[in-house]
C-alpha cells in the first residue's frame, strides 16, 4: 500500500488538472525547500482560478468510517483524550473552538484520506482570520483549510487552503465559496525514521482539491510551526488531528470522513 498508494492517487484525476504551465513551474520552484529555508510566509506566485466538477466521493467498501453524519464516537479531544466536543447536527460536524483541536481514537501510518468540509457562507474576516481551521496529518502535518475562493482573501499562498501550512504553495486554486462543500482527497506516505531519530525518508503527500491536483508527491519538512524552520521528531502510529483555530471568524463544518489504510 505504501509503495503505490501515491501512484494510485495521482493517476486517478491527473486530467484534472487546469493551469498554466510557466505559473506551475513558479509555483514548483517556490515549493523546493531550499527556497524557503525557514518556512517564511510567501506571496507569490498566487495560484490560477479553477473551477471544479460537482461530484464527491462515496466511502469504499474496505474503507474505516471516521465521521458518517452520526455521532463522533471515532474521535476525542487532543488535549486531554476526553470524549471529543465539537457539534454534531444535520449529518456534519462544526468546530467548536472553545473545547479545542479533536483527533482521532485510532492510529494510522500511510493512508488515502477523504474529508469534506465548509466555510460558512456568512464568513468575515480577513487573511488567516478567515475561516481557519486544518487537517493534520499524523497529528503533526498541517494541510490548511481557508477562505481563499477567487483568490479574494489576501494571505501568504503557503498558507492558502490546498497548501502543505508554511510550507508549500498549491499548485492551483479550486476552492468553492463559501456555503459551499470542499472536498480533499489525500494520499499521505508516512516518514521512516532510523534507529537515532534522524529521517531516514520524509512524508509526502499528494492532494486532489475538489478534484484538481494541488501536491503532488510533495515531501514534508517537518512538525508544522509558525516562525521556526519545521523539523522532524520520530514517531509512530498516530492520530489524524482538526484544527480548532483561535481566530474569531465562524467555526468551519466537516463531513464524510474516511480512510483506507
Amino acid at each position: 500500500m505504501k509503495n503505490n498508494l501515491i501512484l494510485t492517487t495521482a493517476l486517478l484525476c491527473a486530467t484534472a488538472i487546469v493551469h498554466g504551465q510557466t505559473q506551475t513551474i513558479a509555483i514548483k520552484q517556490a515549493n523546493i525547500s531550499s527556497a524557503n529555508p525557514n518556512n517564511a510566509e510567501i506571496y507569490t506566485p498566487l495560484p490560477n482560478v479553477v473551477v471544479p466538477g460537482k461530484t464527491f466521493s462515496s466511502a469504499p467498501s474496505d474503507a474505516i468510517i471516521l465521521f458518517d453524519g452520526k455521532n463522533l464516537d471515532e474521535w476525542v479531544s487532543a488535549k486531554d483524550q476526553s470524549p471529543a466536543k465539537w457539534t454534531v447536527a444535520d449529518d456534519i460536524i462544526t468546530v467548536n473552538k472553545t473545547s479545542g483541536d479533536i483527533e482521532t481514537k485510532r492510529k494510522f501510518t500511510s493512508y488515502q484520506l477523504h474529508i469534506e468540509w465548509r466555510i460558512p457562507a456568512d464568513i468575515k474576516g480577513e487573511g488567516q482570520e478567515r475561516g481557519n481551521s486544518g487537517v493534520f496529518l499524523s497529528g503533526r502535518y498541517e494541510i490548511q483549510v481557508l477562505d481563499n475562493s477567487n483568490n479574494d482573501n489576501k494571505t501568504y499562498v503557503n498558507g492558502m487552503a490546498g497548501s502543505v501550512y508554511r510550507e508549500s504553495i498549491p499548485l492551483a486554486n479550486p476552492e468553492k465559496k463559501p456555503g459551499e462543500w470542499n472536498v480533499y482527497d489525500i494520499a499521505y506516505t508516512d516518514p521512516e525514521f532510523n534507529e537515532d531519530g534522524s529521517v531516514k525518508t520524509p512524508a509526502r503527500v499528494t492532494i486532489f482539491f475538489n478534484g484538481v491536483l494541488v501536491q503532488n508527491n510533495q515531501a514534508i519538512q517537518g512538525f508544522t510551526s509558525t516562525g521556526t524552520k519545521h523539523v522532524y521528531v520520530k514517531h509512530g502510529p498516530a492520530p489524524l488531528k482538526l484544527q480548532a483555530h483561535g481566530d474569531k471568524s465562524l467555526p468551519i463544518s466537516y463531513r464524510n470522513i474516511w480512510i483506507r489504510e
